[in-house]
C-alpha cells in the first residue's frame, strides 16, 4: 500500500492560474495575503494529511467503532489525537468570518485543503465537513445570539456539527418527516428519531451541535411545514460554558460497506423530557435554511470524488511501477507492468479524469466565494447562476467518475486489488457512498434539468456554452491542439446546444425529462471538464512562459489534456445519442 502525498504542484497551479486566486481575492474583498501564504498553507496541510491522518486510515477501517449501552461512541485508535492536532492548527477555521474566530480565507482555498483530508482518510474527513456545513447554516440563518454562543467553538473545531434530515419514512421526501418540535418558553422541545446521521456521536469534540429538521404543532403539511432547530448534545449557557447533557442519544451505529471509521448514527431526540432546541431562521422555512448547508456540502462531496480519484490513482501508479509481470511490447525482458500499453491507458485515464475533476471542482468552489461577495448585482446574479448550475454537475460527475477511477485502480492491481492487503479495496468500498449521500446523483440530475435548465429557460447553461465557445477560439489553445481534438470539443458544444433545445421543447413532459436527466448531467459534466482542461492547457503555457511552471509540468499537463480530449471527451456521445433517441 502506497502512502498518500498531496499533489501540491497541481493544486497550487489550479488555484493560482486556473481559478486566478489573486484576482478572486481582489474582486471579492477577501484577504489578499492568502496569495502570499498559499504554498505554505498547502505544504503544512499536506504534511498533516500524510503524517497523521493517512496513517490511521487503514487501521481505522479495520478497527471500526464502539458504542456502549448509553450511546457513547468511541472512535478508532488515533482519530481523536489527529483531530486535536487539526484543531490546534486552526484548520477548521480557514474560510470563516474573523468576527467569530475564522481566518477569512477564500472557500476555494479551504476546499483544496479539504481535498487532502478526504484523500488521506475519507472517514475522518467527514467530521470537519459536517461541521463546516453547520457553521454555514448558522452563519446565514440564525439569530445573533445563537451565532455568538455557538459559532466560535464550531469554527475552532472544539465542537463539531451534524445535519439531521433523514428518517425511516422520510429520505428524499423530507416533507414527510415526523420529528416534532413543541414551543417551551425561549426554546423548543424536540422529539423524534433520525437515521444516517454522519458523525452524530463521537469522542473527538467536547460538544456536538445537531441541526435538526422538525415540524411545529400547527405547521402546514409537507415540505412547507418544516423548521430547522439547533440541538446541542450538551447544553450551553449564555456565557458559552457547558451545562448538563441534553435529552438525546445515539441508539446505534450502522454497519456499512465502507467508511467504517465514520459513525453513521441512529439518533433519538426527546425520549424523556424532550431535547432542548433553538429555532434557526423562521418557522416553517427549515428547508431553505438547510439548503444553505446542503448546497455547499454537495460541492464538497464532489470534492471528495476528486480526493478518491487522486488517492486511487496514486495507489495504482505505485503498484504498477513495482509489480513485475510479463514482457511488454518493445522490451526484451520482464519488467514493471507500467510498461504495458493497456496499463498505461488505464493510468492515463485515471490521471486525466482526476485533474479535470479537480479543475472543475475548484472553479465551482470559487463561485461560492464570488456568490457571497458584494459584487455589482448583475455580476453577482451571474455568479450565483453559475454556482447553481455547477453544483449538481460537480457532485454528480466527479463522484461517478471517482467510482470508475477507484474501480480501474483496483483492476490495475489484478488479484491483489481484490484482497484487503493492498488498501485499494478500502478505497473502492469507501468511494461507493459518494453518489448516494447529500442527494443521490439521480436527484442531482433532476435538479439540474428541472431547476437549473428548465426553470430559467436555459439561461445559465447557455451562458456556460457561450463561455466554452470563446475558450475554443483562443489562439493559444488552437495552436496546441490537433484539428481533431479541437473539432471534437467544438462538436460537443453544438450537441450540448441541441440537448438544451430538446429539454426546453419537452419541458412539460416530466417523465421524459426525468428519464434523460442523468445522461444530461454526465454529458454536461464531461464537456465542462473538457473545458477546464482546455483552460488548464492555456494557463499552463502562460505559467511556463512567465517562469512560474517548469517545462516538465507544462509538457505533462499538455499530454494529460490531449489524452482527456481523445479518450474521455468522446464519452459524451453516448449520452447525446441516448437523449436524442429518447426524444424521437
Amino acid at each position: 500500500m502506497s502512502n498518500y502525498t498531496a499533489p501540491i504542484e497541481d493544486m497550487s497551479f489550479v488555484l493560482k492560474e486556473v481559478v486566478e486566486i489573486e484576482k478572486l481575492c481582489s474582486e471579492t474583498g477577501l484577504d489578499s495575503s492568502t496569495v502570499d501564504i498559499l504554498d505554505a498553507v498547502l505544504d503544512a496541510a499536506g504534511k498533516l494529511a500524510k503524517e497523521e491522518i493517512e496513517p490511521i486510515n487503514k487501521s481505522g477501517d479495520s478497527e471500526g467503532l464502539k458504542i456502549d449501552d448509553s450511546g457513547k461512541v468511541t472512535t478508532a485508535t488515533g482519530f481523536k489525537e489527529a483531530y486535536q492536532h487539526f484543531v490546534e492548527g486552526g484548520w477548521g477555521s480557514l474560510q470563516f468570518s474573523p468576527n467569530y474566530g475564522g481566518q477569512g480565507v477564500p472557500f476555494v482555498v479551504a476546499a483544496s485543503v479539504q481535498e487532502m483530508w478526504h484523500s488521506s482518510n475519507l472517514s475522518w474527513g467527514l467530521c470537519p465537513l459536517l461541521t463546516q456545513g453547520a457553521v454555514e447554516a448558522i452563519s446565514l440563518n440564525a439569530s445573533e445570539g445563537l451565532k455568538q454562543r455557538y459559532l466560535p467553538k464550531l469554527i475552532s473545531g472544539e465542537w463539531s456539527g451534524t445535519m439531521n434530515l433523514t428518517e425511516g419514512d422520510a429520505g428524499t421526501d423530507v416533507g414527510s418527516l415526523k420529528t416534532r418540535a413543541t414551543p417551551n418558553g425561549d426554546h423548543y422541545l424536540i422529539r423524534g428519531q433520525k437515521i444516517y446521521i454522519t458523525w452524530g456521536e463521537h469522542d473527538m469534540a467536547e460538544n456536538i451541535i445537531h441541526l435538526v429538521l422538525a415540524r411545529l404543532p400547527d405547521a402546514p403539511a409537507g415540505i412547507k411545514g418544516v423548521s430547522l432547530f439547533l440541538v446541542p448534545k450538551i447544553l450551553v449557557s449564555h456565557d458559552g460554558t457547558l451545562g448538563k447533557p441534553n435529552d438525546l442519544k445515539a441508539l446505534s451505529i450502522e454497519h456499512k460497506i465502507g467508511i467504517h471509521a465514520c459513525p453513521t448514527c441512529v439518533m433519538s431526540y426527546g425520549e424523556e423530557s424532550g431535547a432542548i432546541g433553538y429555532l434557526v431562521g423562521e418557522e416553517n422555512r427549515g428547508i431553505q435554511c438547510m439548503f444553505t448547508m446542503m448546497n455547499n456540502a454537495r460541492i464538497t462531496v464532489g470534492l471528495q470524488g476528486v480526493s478518491v480519484s487522486e488517492r486511487a490513482y496514486q495507489q495504482a501508479l505505485s503498484f504498477c511501477n513495482e509489480r513485475v509481470q510479463g514482457i511488454a511490447p518493445g522490451f526484451k525482458d520482464p519488467g514493471p507492468i507500467i510498461r504495458h500499453p493497456d496499463v498505461l491507458r488505464m493510468l492515463a485515464n485515471m490521471k486525466s479524469i482526476t485533474q479535470a475533476s479537480r479543475a472543475l471542482t475548484y472553479v465551482a468552489c470559487a463561485e461560492v466565494d464570488y456568490s457571497l461577495s458584494n459584487l455589482p448585482l448583475k455580476n453577482l446574479e451571474k455568479h450565483k447562476r453559475r454556482l447553481s448550475l455547477l453544483t449538481p454537475v460537480v457532485k454528480g460527475w466527479c463522484t461517478e467518475t471517482a467510482q470508475e477511477v477507484a474501480s480501474v485502480s483496483l483492476q490495475c492491481h489484478g488479484g491483489m486489488g481484490y484482497v484487503e492487503e493492498t488498501g485499494i479495496a478500502q478505497i473502492f468500498r469507501d468511494a461507493r457512498i459518494l453518489p448516494i449521500y447529500e442527494g443521490t446523483n439521480g436527484i442531482q440530475a433532476m435538479d439540474l434539468v428541472g431547476r437549473k435548465i428548465i426553470s430559467d429557460d436555459g439561461l445559465g447553461v447557455k451562458e456556460l456554452i457561450s463561455e466554452m465557445q470563446e475558450c475554443s477560439t483562443n489562439p493559444s489553445i488552437v495552436e496546441m491542439l490537433s484539428a481533431s481534438q479541437l473539432g471534437r470539443f467544438i462538436k460537443s458544444l453544438d450537441d450540448l446546444e441541441t440537448t438544451v433545445s430538446i429539454i426546453l421543447e419537452n419541458s412539460d413532459d416530466k417523465e421524459f425529462t426525468g428519464k434523460i436527466a442523468f445522461d444530461t448531467l454526465m454529458m454536461i459534466g464531461t464537456i465542462s471538464a473538457s473545458w477546464q482542461m482546455l483552460s488548464s492547457l492555456d494557463k499552463a503555457k502562460n505559467a511556463f512562459n512567465k517562469g512560474s511552471a517548469s517545462s516538465e509540468f507544462f509538457e505533462d499537463k499538455t499530454e494529460t489534456v490531449r489524452h482527456f480530449l481523445d479518450f474521455i471527451l468522446p464519452r459524451y456521445l453516448s449520452n447525446f445519442v441516448t437523449i436524442s433517441a429518447s426524444s424521437e
